[in-house]
């Protein structure tokens, strides 16, 4: 297998609610500052927030979680859904459904108009901290609603509402594995695609814990941290602190998104999904055999070495027994090929964020995407002295305890994800760095470029600009062509909308963070529906010197089209098309019949595939003497090659006639 080669299954979309980001790339610059996104509550904060006051003068209550902010809000009639039903809803369902529609933004998909079968395999969070159980009798749930409270809130239906909402119709599915629940939904998308059953996947999970702004008990010999810190791999490590999280990716055939033009922020190459069975302590307790053994399959699947992996992200909730175990079954999965040390990096998100539960393995698949595309290993935290049970020095690994550039010495960066779940579903995924974007022919630069924008209201497109405006600002902006290609034609046309033209990616971020604190144009309100089309084609007479020349030099696809017409015509027409077309001496010649309808014609039809290619498609065309044959090309009725011969006949019996000067105009 070549390196960096065209297999696997391309990360295209990342959409993301956990603590302290709500965004992937505020979670990026978390984590490569190494920001500990854990919220320490006052008492008053959790009196406020209906905290039983015996619990506060308890030592072993920790009054702190991870939380999200804006748990709780919901733009209801954005999915069409009624108050009440918004209301029912668990907010696991809500924020899913929110952060599915922007992870298929994110990749450059209009969710009901992809073209493509969608996937959704996902997973929520546990019944026991849900919001139908803590609201039991609460005044904002009246009473018994049958049908209604169950479909709203139980985990069955969590895919499948996805599925409704966005009109996706491929596979719906929800997955329940515990805390390994996340990582089984992307192995299992990836299934999907392999099998050719989907065309794109969907893979996500939601955990939101109820109530949200509360601390928890950290009891002696229970895995809860005793101080509101998860200390992965490190000797003061003694427990986890469990939090929310809400995440989504969109997946693809690596083939598919080249040939697509989707960007890639990184490859999974291989995973494998397995069971502990009975062999092992208890039905809690991890085994290293079953982990080496899924880690071994994966690696295996995704025809990538141990050697080459440059960095694991494991499932480590700090815990003084479950660390050393999950780093025994990494070396003895590593050791089957290799016998080098302290080659390899190790770290875990929950340092900073906590564990996500059935999120937590794609918040870590989505840190480990992310350092693959930035090419930096961001660092774990609260590592001091390792864990007496972890024998470091003899093992393939290390703790990486600062940011530092991913460094690779021309070989490809590689990755690999772990994580484990109560009742002994082992997950293991294994990543590499996404391959060079496929060339393009847009490579040239336009004078000038259309930016366009639209949301549901006046106060979520102006939060649009903004975001927007940060975008470019950014030390990872994209081109700004790329940037435009995707707005204009991805995102879903909302009713609230707003178009610029600007010259350069400085004047639209100026202009987005004008439009964002409500100075600059005004966002236009437009029906849902755009308004038809309709291509008018010229006859003779509206040629000029130079007509589409700039279109030439600059748009690959108006030159494309010129440039066949001007192939299919070699030997009829001296000078050529092209010639014609650029002439800056004698450029008189574009007003003789038989060099003018060759010309028009042809620039009449590159205009109309370059509209086409700017998603401009008309609802029907019109042409007037010359551009009758040009409207019958576009509307598929006349072969495009077969209609240039008859114009060029056509010229030369005219340019051949008496009068000719006066029929300049027909």
């Amino acid at each position: 297998m070549s390196d960096l080669d065209q297999s696997g299954i391309a990360i295209v979309g990342i959409a993301c609610r956990l603590p302290g980001a709500d965004t992937p790339e505020r979670f990026w610059r978390n984590l490569r500052e190494g920001v500990e996104s854990i919220t320490f509550f006052s008492d008053r904060d959790l009196l406020d927030a209906g905290v039983d006051p015996r619990l506060l003068e308890r030592p072993e209550y920790i009054k702190a979680a991870p939380i999200l902010d804006g748990f709780d809000q919901f733009d209801a009639p954005f999915f069409a859904l009624s108050p009440r039903e918004a209301t029912l809803m668990d907010p696991q369902h809500r924020l899913f459904l929110q952060v599915s529609w922007a992870a298929l933004e994110d990749a450059g998909y209009q969710p009901d108009r992809s073209g493509k079968t969608v996937g959704v395999f996902a997973g929520a969070g546990s019944v026991v901290t849900s919001y139908l159980v803590a609201h039991q009798g609460h005044a904002d749930l009246p009473g018994e609603t049958a049908g209604l409270s169950h479909i709203t809130n139980d985990k069955d239906f969590l895919s499948t509402r996805v599925s409704f909402k966005l009109n996706l119709t491929g596979p719906s599915v929800t997955v329940q594995t515990a805390c390994s629940t996340s990582l089984v939904a992307v192995h299992l998308a990836c299934q999907s695609l392999l099998a050719m059953e989907s065309d794109m996947v969907l893979a996500g999970a939601s955990t939101v814990r109820i109530p949200h702004l509360s601390g928890y008990l950290a009891e002696p010999g229970s895995v809860h941290s005793a101080d509101g810190h998860c200390r992965s791999f490190d000797a003061n490590g003694k427990g986890t602190i469990f939090g929310s999280g809400v995440a989504t990716l969109v997946l693809k055939r690596v083939e598919d998104a080249r040939a697509d033009g989707d960007r890639i922020y990184a490859v999974i190459k291989g995973s494998a999904i397995n069971n502990d069975g009975s062999q092992k302590v208890s039905y809690t307790a991890p085994s290293v055999m079953a982990q080496a053994r899924a880690m071994v399959e994966a690696l295996a699947v995704a025809e990538v070495e141990p050697d080459s992996v440059d960095y694991v992200e494991c499932h480590a909730t700090g815990t003084p027994v479950g660390d050393p175990l999950e780093i025994q079954a990494l070396t003895r999965a590593f050791r089957t090929q290799t016998s080098r040390e302290g080659f390899c990096a190790v770290g875990s998100v929950k340092t900073n964020i906590g564990h996500a539960e059935q999120t937590a393995g794609l918040a870590g698949l989505i840190k480990t995407a992310l350092a693959l595309h930035h090419r930096e290993l961001p660092p774990t935290l609260h590592f001091e002295t390792p864990n007496a049970g972890i024998d470091f020095a003899s093992s393939p690994f290390f703790v990486n305890e600062s940011l530092r550039p991913w460094e690779t010495n021309g070989k490809p960066r590689r990755a690999a994800v772990n994580s484990l779940g109560i009742g002994g579903t082992n997950a293991f995924v294994v990543l590499e760095e996404a391959p060079p974007p496929a060339a393009t022919d847009d490579a040239t630069e336009r004078s000038c470029h259309l930016f366009c924008l639209s949301a549901r209201t006046e106060t979520a497109l102006r939060s649009w600009a903004g975001r927007f405006s940060e975008l470019l600002a950014g030390e990872h902006a994209p081109p700004l062509g790329d940037l435009c290609g995707t707005a204009n034609r991805s995102r879903t046309g909302l009713s609230h909308r707003l178009a610029l033209v600007v010259e350069n990616a400085e004047e639209l971020g100026r202009r987005l963070e004008e439009v964002a604190r409500g100075r600059g144009p005004a966002p236009a309100s437009s029906p849902n529906e755009p308004p038809e089309v309709v291509f008018l084609f010229s006859g003779q007479g509206a040629q000029y010197p130079g007509m589409g020349a700039e279109l030439y030099r600059s748009q690959p696809v108006f030159r494309r089209v010129i440039d066949r017409c001007d192939e299919s015509l070699a030997g009829r027409l001296e000078p050529g098309l092209v010639e014609l077309l650029l002439a800056e001496e004698d450029a008189g010649r574009i007003h003789e019949t038989r060099f003018t309808q060759p010309v028009l014609f042809a620039v009449e039809l590159a205009l109309a595939e370059l509209w086409g290619a700017w998603g401009v498609r008309p609802a029907a065309v019109h042409g007037h003497s010359l551009g009758e044959l040009t409207a019958a090309c576009v509307a598929g009725v006349l072969e495009p090659e077969r209609a240039l011969r008859f114009v060029v006949a056509r010229a030369e019996e005219m340019s051949r006639a008496p009068g000719d000067g006066a029929m300049a105009a027909i």
